[in-house]
């Protein structure tokens, strides 16, 4: 049912243009019953939901457009042009640690950026990938096919990029969302991703993949425009991003450690929550 409700891209557009309102609007109403900071942390979790279609929207071209591309207009030695979206999950796998340790060792000196600025980085990332793909297809002109190279740089571009954007929101709504309203910031964080796809089916049917009359031509114009305009973005989220976290308020903000049967328990530290605040035990 509803497969068959979404085919229709008008009915999907529509719905989307409907609910997304109403979901910004109670979560504002409800914000304002609450203490002085939650208002701002709303207003600093939609801000950074909005940033969301964005990147996603370019990120999942990956399995429209480029994977298109890739089939037709890439030297790719004989290698299945699917075969190159497992590109993506093996960098996750090594990178992930990498960043980490970077945001660990950042955190320690005080120069980790933060979530917002963490975002524009996300943008900024996602977007210079296409422009250096595109770049790579330029430098060996029209005629020929695209050095698989570029192929790779992308994808590592869109996955230090997702490092940058996926985790840390993930954990952003967790933390600045009030308690009672946790399910629902985290539903329209997924939802906002929903979203991100169908602007990425748009992108897609911009390039001509969508009724089968892609040229090499103009999708590439099509990934320079998107390009160009989401660094353009990523800077103006970098820009604001001091005041975006200004109010996040994360001086007063607290983690709720209340967990069920705590009080019960024989030591306060029984339940692991804060281990870096435990002593060893003393040997007699």
């Amino acid at each position: 049912m509803v497969w068959g409700l979404n085919q229709p891209q008008h009915a999907t557009a529509a719905s989307l243009w409907i609910t997304s309102p109403h979901m910004v609007g109670y979560s504002i109403h409800d914000a304002f019953k609450l203490d002085p900071h939650s208002p701002d942390r709303i207003f600093a979790i939609l801000f950074l939901i909005a940033r969301t279609p964005i990147f996603w929207g370019l990120f999942e071209q990956a399995g429209g457009s480029f994977n298109l591309y890739t089939d037709r207009y890439v030297d790719r030695a004989g290698v299945p042009a699917p075969i190159f979206q497992s590109i993506n999950p093996i960098y996750i796998l090594l990178l992930a640690p990498l960043f980490t340790i970077l945001w660990t060792v950042l955190g320690r000196r005080g120069l980790e950026p933060s979530a917002p600025a963490k975002f524009g980085l996300a943008l900024l990332q996602v977007g210079l990938g296409f422009l250096v793909f595109v770049w790579g297809a330029y430098s060996v002109g029209l005629q020929n096919m695209t050095p698989v190279i570029f192929v790779f740089l992308l994808y590592l571009l869109h996955t230090t990029g997702e490092l940058c954007l996926s985790p840390v929101g993930l954990s952003a709504m967790n933390r600045l969302a009030p308690a009672f309203m946790a399910s629902l910031i985290m539903g329209a964080w997924f939802y906002m991703t929903a979203v991100g796809n169908f602007v990425g089916g748009k992108i897609g049917e911009a390039t001509g993949g969508h009724g089968g009359e892609m040229s090499k031509e103009l999708t590439l114009q099509v990934y320079s425009t998107i390009g160009w305009w989401t660094i353009g973005i990523g800077v103006a989220v970098l820009a604001v991003s001091p005041f975006i976290k200004r109010l996040m308020h994360l001086d007063t903000l607290r983690d709720d450690d209340r967990l069920a049967g705590r009080p019960e328990l024989a030591e306060p530290a029984a339940p692991g929550m804060f281990p870096q605040a435990e002593t060893k035990p003393q040997t007699r």
